[in-house]
């Protein structure tokens, strides 16, 4: 509770934060910023266009993707109570964003253009389990293809194997 006020992970202390003093994140969004800023990496462009696709693809995850199909998860994978109303209402609209993503990488190599972002970096995980959805990547073809690229990724490979090696 420290750390995160909302008492749910992620959340992390940076002990070198600004001025040197320990700083503590809670919330995927804002720890992707804080990080990319402090490393002047180019997961978060510079360029006021680049950077603004980057925010808008950002945002369209932390207030649509992560939630709804965080509650795809809830309704259609082994839920301890079946509602139908609850697992078709989630099924759809995570059919629904999987669409906006693939209308959106039908013409561009990633969600925010053409340069790896933080965007993807926050998307993938919640992509990857697109199986807990019900959801065939075959039907967004666009989404299957940046699924596919971002999986072979070295960084990505480490980061999804964190989960698992405790």
């Amino acid at each position: 509770m420290k750390i995160s006020p909302n008492n749910k992970i992620p959340a992390i202390v940076d002990t070198d934060g600004p001025g040197g003093a320990p700083l503590a994140l809670f919330e995927s969004g804002a720890i992707l910023i804080y990080l990319a800023e402090k490393a002047g990496s180019d997961l978060l462009p510079t360029e006021p266009r680049a950077r603004a696709a980057t925010m808008q693809w950002l945002m369209f995850q932390m207030g649509g993707v992560g939630p709804m199909f965080g509650q795809a998860h809830h309704f259609l994978r082994n839920p301890s109570e079946v509602v139908p109303y609850g697992q078709k209402r989630y099924k759809k609209e995570s059919e629904r964003l999987y669409g906006v993503m693939d209308r959106q990488l039908a013409d561009n190599t990633y969600l925010a253009g053409d340069t790896y972002t933080i965007a993807d970096v926050a998307t993938y995980p919640w992509v990857a389990r697109f199986e807990w959805h019900q959801v065939d990547l075959n039907d967004f073809l666009n989404v299957k293809r940046w699924f596919d690229a971002l999986g072979e990724r070295p960084g990505v490979i480490a980061g999804m194997q964190v989960p698992f090696l405790n």
